[in-house]
């Protein structure tokens, strides 16, 4: 069993309220977990009205399966035209591990 993990870092566009950014991540939130079947939340920066930290994980049997599902999560917050993603971190562990 792999579980991995990827935290983004977003820019949100025109945004000036910390209630128009809960309008913009939680659509962002709800199509990660609807799309690709993972455990996604707002997990950084929540001070910030502008700033977003992004977390996604996801259970598979193979690490192959973990990283094609992160990647694909990665792709389709790069493409959302409301916000600018600035960088990702990725970690992946296996049943294995100490």
């Amino acid at each position: 069993m792999f579980t991995g993990s990827l935290t983004a870092d977003l820019l949100l566009g025109d945004v000036h309220s910390l209630k128009g950014k809960r309008a913009v991540v939680r659509p962002i939130v709800a199509e990660l977990r609807r799309r690709f079947a993972v455990a996604a939340a707002e997990v950084g920066d929540q001070d910030l009205h502008r700033r977003v930290q992004v977390g996604v994980a996801a259970v598979a049997g193979e690490a192959g399966q973990v990283n094609d599902v992160l990647d694909a999560c990665e792709r389709l917050l790069a493409e959302r035209p409301e916000v600018t993603l600035l960088s990702t971190h990725r970690q992946l562990f296996s049943d294995t591990d100490c």
